[in-house]
């Protein structure tokens, strides 16, 4: 079976290779902050923070009286609940996960906080799970598919988190979003000549601040490498080639941990072949559960069905 999940990214934009990515549970091409321009690591959140999310009050303001900046709901909040659910690892079910985060919650937030964190990341760990049961767009290059997509995304989102939570983890990634919806509908529009189009992408660009046009550079650069790396599995190019043009272009350090991903992916490719054989041989109910059990975790498992149908669609 082919290997058609970089390639697939690339044709549908910046935007489709997030939604997949989320989706399918495939490992994400992320390259070092040192190698990616405009890229930076996230504050912790913590109680010395004085910058707030822009819009965000604490609770009890009134009017005439500037309220005092929630130290929890701070810019990088998404980025540290999914550093905590990386360290807490896999876990058997939603409820394991929850206990692990518990011993975890203060090595990434401070004690002041940890009692909010924590009840913020149990939600974060059940809209995960939600989120996994959301069926993909059916076609990843349709602009109106991703703007569907993106509508229920974003209905899931409101059923967990209250206004001010969900402004501090989404607000900034949604502007970025609908940018590169707009972007995608504009190139894929037959109506516009090209200088109609040219300046229509300008204008879209230009509601965006310098750090959201920081942030977008390095999103397309990880499309690029998607894109690359589809390349390189449609031409067959060596471990070592790839990595002779990645040192070249990204770094050294780039270089390995792409190729580390490159593993993954194949260990990912490799179970999901795995999986839709047993599927073509029209394998009866309990042994298919049996291969759902022993070869993907339970977030995996979540998202198998909607890999598998990707990948058709890919073909």
């Amino acid at each position: 079976m082919k290997q058609a999940t970089a390639a697939t990214l690339f044709c549908a934009g910046a935007l489709a290779a997030a939604l997949l990515w989320w989706w399918t549970g495939a490992p994400e091409r992320v390259l070092p902050a040192t190698a990616t321009p405009g890229a930076a690591t996230a504050p912790r959140p913590n109680a010395a923070t004085t910058t707030a999310t822009p819009g965000l009050d604490a609770p009890g303001g009134f009017a005439g009286r500037t309220a005092e900046p929630d130290p929890l709901l701070t810019a990088g909040l998404r980025d540290a609940l999914e550093a905590l659910l990386l360290d807490a690892g896999d876990a058997p079910d939603p409820r394991a996960l929850k206990q692990r985060l518990q011993a975890l919650v203060e090595r990434h937030f401070d004690a002041a906080l940890a009692t909010r964190a924590l009840a913020l990341a149990e939600r974060y760990v059940d809209y995960r799970v939600a989120l996994g049961e959301l069926e993909p767009p059916p076609d990843p290059t349709d602009p109106r598919a991703l703007r569907a997509a993106v509508a229920a995304r974003d209905a899931l989102r409101r059923q967990y988190f209250d206004e001010t939570e969900y402004a501090a983890l989404f607000a900034d990634q949604e502007s970025l979003e609908r940018y590169t919806l707009a972007r995608l509908e504009i190139e894929r529009n037959p109506d516009l000549g090209a200088a109609e189009r040219s300046a229509a992408l300008q204008g879209a660009q230009a509601e965006l601040t310098p750090a959201q046009r920081s942030e977008r550079a390095h999103s397309v650069v990880q499309v690029e490498v998607a894109a690359e790396t589809a390349r390189y599995n449609a031409q067959g190019t060596s471990a070592q080639a790839r990595h002779a043009e990645r040192s070249a272009r990204y770094g050294e350090d780039a270089a390995r941990r792409l190729a580390q991903l490159d593993d993954e992916e194949q260990r990912w490719n490799a179970r999901l072949d795995d999986y839709a054989r047993a599927q073509a041989a029209q394998a009866g109910p309990a042994q298919l559960a049996q291969l759902r059990a022993q070869h993907f975790t339970p977030e995996e498992q979540l998202r198998l069905d909607a890999a598998l149908q990707l990948r058709q669609q890919a073909q």
